[in-house]
């Protein structure tokens, strides 16, 4: 069995998919770029600033789901230039500690709404 987890402290999705998804043990985060839930507009500000929303909105759907980010196992960070990932790094060590998630790292062509930030998780709900 699948349950979408949505959250009015998360963006509204801009397509046809769940903002997350819990399965069994599971929860599957859709990609979050850095808008803000209240406008859904991208927030303004450097790499730093837009890292800080994208796993802000990441912790209101694990939030919905009763999950915090030390729930975390996985995350893929995409990134519309590679040169940002030093200051991406510095803004998600604010939000996780060791044991850290495993996490991959990728430039990516395009992201959705021209964002240059996107991040998606995979939490675990059981113990």
């Amino acid at each position: 069995m699948k349950l979408s987890i949505t959250s009015p402290d998360a963006p509204i999705p801009v397509g046809p998919y769940s903002p997350a998804v819990r399965a069994g043990d599971l929860l599957f985060i859709s990609g979050q770029i850095p808008l803000d839930p209240a406008t859904g507009r991208l927030v303004e500000g450097d790499i730093q600033t837009q890292t800080r929303q994208a796993i802000e909105n990441l912790r209101a759907l694990l939030a919905a789901a009763g999950l915090s980010l030390q729930a975390v196992v996985r995350t893929t960070i995409y990134l519309a230039d590679m040169d940002d990932f030093p200051a991406v790094n510095d803004a998600y060590a604010a939000f996780f500690s060791k044991p850290y998630p495993a996490r991959s790292t990728i430039q990516a062509a395009r992201l959705p709404r021209d964002a240059r930030i996107e991040i998606d998780a995979i939490a675990t709900c059981g113990g």
